[in-house]
C-alpha cells in the first residue's frame, strides 16, 4: 500500500525550495489505530510527506529525468507535537544540494502550534534502464505518471506563484 501524503503543492522554486500541504480528515484510515482514543497522524508519516515533498522538488528540478527518487538516509528526526484531524501539516523542504545521482535537503513541518517536525534527508535517483534495457518502458511509465500527479497537485500553478512572488514571471 501507498500513501500520497501531499494534497497541494503551495509554491515550488525549482532548485531551492518547496512548499506542500497535506490536510488531515478522519477519514484516514490509519487513524482508527492510531490511536482509536486519540487520533493523531503516525510520526512515519510525517516523515514521509517531507520525503515526498524533496522528491518533487527533485523531479521538477531534474524535469522529471529519473523514474526513481527513494529515500537513502534521514537523519537528525524531532517530533515536538501532535498533527490531529482537522488540521493541516504544512511542508518546507529546502534543498542544500540537488546533484545528478543524490540530493540533500532539510526538512520540516508544521500546523497552526508550530514546528512539529524536522529532520535532514538524502534521496538518491536513478532509472530502471540502469538494470536492463527491458526497464526503458517502465520508466518512461512512471515519469508520465509523475508529471499527471504533479499537476493535478499543482505543481504548475506552484511554480507560476513561487515565480511571481520572486518577481520573475
Amino acid at each position: 500500500m501507498k500513501f500520497i501524503l501531499i494534497d497541494r503543492l503551495i509554491s515550488v522554486e525549482p532548485g531551492e525550495r518547496l512548499r506542500s500541504c497535506k490536510s488531515l480528515s478522519l477519514a484516514e484510515e490509519y487513524l482508527a489505530d492510531h490511536f482509536p482514543t486519540f487520533p493523531v497522524m503516525p510520526g512515519v508519516l510525517m516523515l514521509e510527506a517531507m520525503i515526498q515533498s524533496a522528491a518533487w522538488l527533485v523531479r521538477v528540478t531534474q524535469d522529471f529525468a529519473h523514474s526513481m527518487v527513494v529515500l537513502d538516509e534521514a537523519r537528525n528526526v524531532s517530533y515536538k507535537s501532535f498533527v490531529a484531524p482537522g488540521s493541516s501539516l504544512s511542508v518546507l523542504v529546502e534543498a542544500v544540494r540537488i546533484d545528478e545521482r543524490d540530493s540533500e535537503f532539510k526538512a520540516s513541518g508544521s500546523n497552526d502550534a508550530g514546528e512539529v517536525v524536522k529532520a535532514r534527508l538524502r534521496l538518491r535517483h536513478y532509472n530502471l534502464i540502469e538494470r536492463g534495457p527491458a526497464m526503458a518502458e517502465v520508466d518512461a511509465r512512471l515519469i508520465e505518471e509523475a508529471r499527471r500527479q504533479f499537476a493535478l497537485l499543482g505543481g504548475p500553478a506552484a511554480v507560476r506563484a513561487a515565480a511571481a512572488s520572486m518577481g520573475t514571471t
